[in-house]
């Protein structure tokens, strides 16, 4: 029984690195073919690229009932970057475009606190159980735990503060420094900050984790609905 709930507690490390691979290699194959071979607009690559994305976003609610958060994510950041586009060319604009994404992504984790279930708890769930039924039921009945409901409400309001924060510092460095500056400063900026919020969401979730498996252990049957939403 131990070694089950510690292999419970455990992300599936292989589902985790397909998914990278499904939703971030092959549209950037499609975009590269597309930019070579269909036509030279960026609009167009664009446009290809987010055919993957969507396709198996709408093939995984048909087949499972739920949504890859990780489609989303890339699916969200390719449509963004279209927008931008579509906007022109303006020097200030092409600056800020790689952070439209991730402001808005920090704009929609402040959103989702608002609803039920915050954001990060799909991104969790997609994480540590992944299309395994067994570990979605034991993830779902974790959220019975209030320590587990703030967690979660927590996890999302950092990463939305640290995503809009990007987003503003870039545009402050965009406005008061050379291009030049901008450049070097921003993937700094970025990685620090993601490589920060990663490492302390995973260090935090995983002493969650733990207190939560011991609550739910002595639980004989907790009354949660362990339906995805």
């Amino acid at each position: 029984m131990q070694t089950a709930d510690a292999q419970t507690g455990r992300p599936p490390v292989g589902g985790f690195v397909w998914g990278i691979v499904l939703n971030a290699i092959i549209p950037v194959v499609l975009y590269k073919l597309s930019k070579r071979y269909l036509s030279p607009s960026e609009f167009t690559a664009l446009a290809i690229a987010t055919t993957f994305p969507l396709g198996k976003s709408i093939f995984d609610v048909v087949r499972r009932g739920q949504v890859d958060p990780v489609s989303i994510v890339v699916l969200l950041g390719i449509a963004t970057d279209a927008v931008a586009l579509l906007f022109g060319g303006d020097a200030r604009l092409l600056l800020v475009r790689e952070s439209l994404f991730t402001g808005a992504f920090g704009f929609a984790c402040f959103i989702s606190l608002l609803l039920p279930r915050p954001i990060m708890f799909y991104f969790g769930r997609h994480f540590m159980a992944g299309t395994d039924p067994r570990r979605q039921a034991r993830f779902n009945a974790a959220w019975q735990l209030p320590e587990v409901r703030f967690s979660h409400r927590l996890i999302t309001s950092v990463w939305g503060s640290a995503f809009v924060g990007e987003l503003i510092l870039r545009i402050i460095l965009i406005y008061n420094a050379s291009p030049a500056t901008v450049l070097v400063a921003s993937p700094i900026l970025i990685g620090t900050l993601t490589i920060a919020t990663m490492i302390w969401t995973f260090s935090y979730a995983h002493r969650v984790r733990l207190r939560a498996a011991a609550q739910l252990n002595r639980v004989p049957s907790p009354k949660v609905a362990a339906n995805q939403r």
